[in-house]
């Protein structure tokens, strides 16, 4: 018995490696430090890093006779966030983010809740693959794919036609905002592929909220005669508001800030990525493009505000 506990003990490793071995194995703080500090540098550096210069370009302005840069701080550049033109956009992408998101919800909560209370098996693969599927594919080929279809010979005018409903069409896009020469040409069709390109992103979280929400619960209030409605607002929607506000995240602040989107299927009225690219590159003007990718953070910093206000996180 005593030779084969001996036997047990591993022999002590010799060199560099039994040295490094026993270090750790004493001090596991240090361990933990080395291990942290790779991505520690890389977020502070890189990511935080590139935000902060972001920010401090906002505070230069642009002088207006010889185009240079001028590395004086001042609050010229966000004043010009303020005029007509530019609080245009802003407020144009601000409610587009928002259609977007609230059309978002309401289309993936059937469809998640469906994967999460009767899809089972081979169906519920099924679902995930469907979601999912759109994602696999590039994202220029999907935002172009979407233009020839909402194009005037794409395939869902020729649809309406044989359904004779062009009037229908033709009614809608002469409307003054949503409207336009044809749907690849809109807002509206901007916002239909904003919808398809997005919606993976509001179902899974939705569909992984209403995985969690108790059967019992919802047995209990049908039992306690509850009508359908009743059970839905008092039960399945503050069990999934997480999932909702998670899904919202994603499905806002990246309207916010998507620019290829509305260059390709669009008005030619601006977006905040548009403009951001367009000061950026062409009109060579880095403090206002700088000042202008500020907007969705601080948009976002008020949208998280306000979610966890409601009570929007508590449930996480």
């Amino acid at each position: 018995m005593a030779a084969a506990a001996h036997s047990a003990i591993l022999p002590r490793r010799g060199g560099i490696a039994g040295a490094l071995s026993d270090a750790f194995w004493r001090h596991p703080g240090f361990l933990l430090f080395l291990l942290l500090t790779p991505p520690v540098l890389w977020l502070g550096i890189i990511y935080l890093g590139s935000l902060f210069a972001l920010l401090a370009q906002s505070f230069f302005s642009i002088d207006e006779f010889s185009g240079l840069v001028q590395y004086e701080f001042t609050l010229k550049t966000y004043g010009e966030l303020f005029k007509a033109q530019n609080l245009d956009i802003i407020l144009r992408t601000v409610m587009m983010a928002a259609i977007v998101t609230l059309a978002a919800a309401a289309v993936a909560f059937p469809i998640a809740y469906f994967a999460a209370r009767y899809a089972r098996g081979k169906w519920k693969a099924f679902f995930y693959l469907a979601v999912m599927l759109p994602l696999w594919s590039s994202y220029l080929v999907k935002v172009y794919a979407w233009k020839l279809i909402l194009a005037k010979e794409g395939i869902l005018n020729w649809l309406l036609a044989k359904m004779h409903l062009t009037w229908l069409l033709e009614a809608w896009l002469s409307l003054p905002i949503v409207g336009g020469n044809s749907l690849s040409f809109s807002y509206t069709g901007t916002f239909l592929v904003f919808l398809y390109v997005w919606l993976p992103f509001m179902i899974l979280p939705l569909q992984a909220a209403l995985e969690r929400v108790p059967v019992n619960l919802v047995e209990a209030s049908s039992d306690l005669g509850a009508a359908p409605a009743q059970t839905f607002r008092n039960v399945i929607f503050p069990l999934a508001l997480p999932g909702l506000v998670a899904g919202s995240i994603f499905t806002f602040s990246l309207t916010l800030g998507d620019y290829i989107i509305p260059q390709i299927v669009g008005t030619s009225r601006r977006f905040i990525g548009q403009a951001v690219y367009i000061h950026q590159g062409t009109a060579g003007n880095i403090p206002l493009a700088a000042a202008f990718t500020v907007v969705p953070i601080v948009v976002m910093g008020f949208y998280l505000w306000g979610a966890k206000r409601l009570g929007a996180f508590n449930a996480m």
